[in-house]
């Protein structure tokens, strides 16, 4: 009864997104939903893409073995980024009316930059859609009583996620996902009524959670401690910032102050809804220990659809997988249609030459195609759990493309050779770390690649030109300045004068 329950729901929410394509009529529908989104849609897509499988079965399996000190990076780093983006990214982008993020960093930077960035922000996309992936399979094996397994579980689950994403593009997105972040909220707060019940209500889990030491969030005092509670903690909330997804959902909102305030709300409304999971799976551990004791060390991932399935009422279970199965699509959907639409638009684009918007848009399906069979690909070979994948997937946008935008954006000064520098020593850190360093580093490679990448950027900035700069310069107060000159070699730059 749970699975055709299930597959009614999914059918039904394939449908409305098919529904939803019949608005897409040009490039700038399929990628920012023609700029129409109001304050309720776009906080609704905001939440909804950041609410996945990682939020409902990843943070609660890291939480029950390691307490909220592990759960740093997501939901506390996670929720820092949307509420950072509306403060102090969404007004300065918006203003710019450009369709990827690859495109400020050409306009910024130029052409380098922006090739450069956009390939770090297309394979961080491969941890992120391939953690969706294994939540899919994981999701349908379990409903179906093993019927379905993992493997068949992800390829059904990316194949009908592929479908409305390919012809609905950011409009199909957009509105099942206002739909998913109802079921998710009317979902995730029944079942934990349900399990609080069973417990003797939410005090008795929050006591004995605070008395085993789980609320235990801030690091010793040692300095290596310190070093990778910090790295945890930006790897998310700042190398999230620089991603296709969240720039989509600024673009998309119908006036600047709805691409501000809708960011600040979905990314607040995210961060309280994520404990709700995690109270749900230590609640598992006083309705039944033994379950939770085998799967630890099995795979804690499938704690918290374990209870439902052998504690919780039918129409309970429903509206668990119902909700669990909204957060994975409105996820999955949105993180195959951004890296999609920046590959087309700043990499293939460029490389075609001159396109019609036509073929452009069909460009954009068939990458979108293409992604989808990449990483399905990826995620049925991948061992890693679905929180470290999430996590991992922002250590290249941390090295490699946040410093260039934030500098961009708020310093002046900031020259495309401060940029090319910015990335490449970010990345060079990075990778020697992980290839040649220790297994556990003092300073973690993610960390010690931004630090890299802020020297970079304010070292090739300062020092005398060696590339030529004859770009628009993109500030936080201005839509666009304009250089009255060309950098030359040896020779530092004047500071010129600014106008709109």
């Amino acid at each position: 009864m749970l699975f055709w329950f299930v597959i009614l729901y999914w059918v039904v929410s394939v449908g409305i997104g098919l529904w939803a394509a019949t608005r897409v009529h040009n490039t700038k529908d399929f990628a920012i939903a023609g700029r129409h989104l109001p304050f309720y849609m776009v906080t609704a897509t905001v939440f909804a893409t950041w609410f996945g499988s990682e939020t409902v079965l990843g943070i609660p399996a890291t939480f029950l073995q390691e307490g909220l000190h592990g759960v740093v990076a997501d939901p506390f780093g996670a929720a820092l980024c949307l509420i950072l983006v509306g403060l102090f990214f969404a007004a300065p982008l918006y203003r710019l009316n450009l369709l990827t993020i690859g495109d400020y960093y050409k306009k910024r930077f130029g052409r380098s930059v922006e090739a450069l960035t956009t390939v770090a922000i297309v394979i961080s996309y491969l941890g992120w859609v391939g953690a969706q992936i294994t939540a899919l399979g994981l999701v349908f094996n379990v409903v179906s009583g093993g019927e379905i397994s993992k493997l068949n579980g992800m390829l059904i689950g990316s194949s009908t996620i592929l479908i409305y994403t390919l012809f609905g593009g950011m409009w199909a997105v957009a509105i099942t996902d206002f739909l998913q972040m109802i079921v998710i909220m009317i979902g995730m707060l029944w079942i934990g009524n349900e399990v609080s019940g069973m417990v003797g209500g939410v005090g008795v889990v929050v006591n004995h959670a605070a008395q085993t030491g789980k609320f235990n969030f801030w690091p010793a005092l040692d300095l290596k401690e310190v070093i990778g509670f910090v790295a945890a903690w930006v790897t998310m909330m700042l190398g999230s910032i620089p991603q296709q997804d969240v720039f989509q959902r600024v673009q998309s909102a119908k006036t600047e102050k709805i691409a501000v305030w809708g960011s600040v709300f979905g990314g607040s409304l995210y961060f309280a809804f994520a404990f709700v999971p995690m109270f749900l799976a230590y609640s598992a551990t006083l309705i039944d220990p033994a379950m939770v004791k085998r799967l630890i060390g099995e795979d804690p991932q499938m704690i918290l659809p374990r209870l439902v399935i052998d504690h919780a009422p039918l129409f309970a279970q429903v509206m668990f997988f119902g909700a669990l199965l909204s957060a994975i699509k409105s996820c999955a959907s949105a993180t195959l249609l951004a890296p999609s639409v920046t590959f087309t638009e700043n990499l293939l684009k460029p490389m075609l030459g001159e396109m019609s918007d036509r073929a452009l848009l069909k460009a954009m399906r068939i990458v979108t195609l293409s992604f989808t069979v990449l990483v399905t690909l990826y995620a049925i070979n991948s061992k890693a759990s679905i929180f470290t994948m999430v996590e991992n997937a922002y250590q290249i946008t941390l090295v490699m493309a946040f410093v260039p935008l934030a500098f961009g954006v708020y310093w002046k000064r900031a020259t495309n050779q401060g940029a090319l520098l910015a990335i490449f020593l970010g990345l060079s850190t990075w990778l020697a770390i992980l290839i040649a360093g220790p297994d556990d580093p003092f300073i973690p490679a993610q960390f010690a690649g931004l630090l890299m990448s802020l020297l970079g950027m304010i070292a090739g900035s300062l020092l005398p030109q060696w590339v030529r700069h004859p770009l628009p310069e993109v500030g936080p107060h201005h839509a666009l300045h304009h250089h009255a000159a060309a950098h030359t070699q040896h020779v530092p730059a004047p500071h010129p004068p600014h106008h709109s």
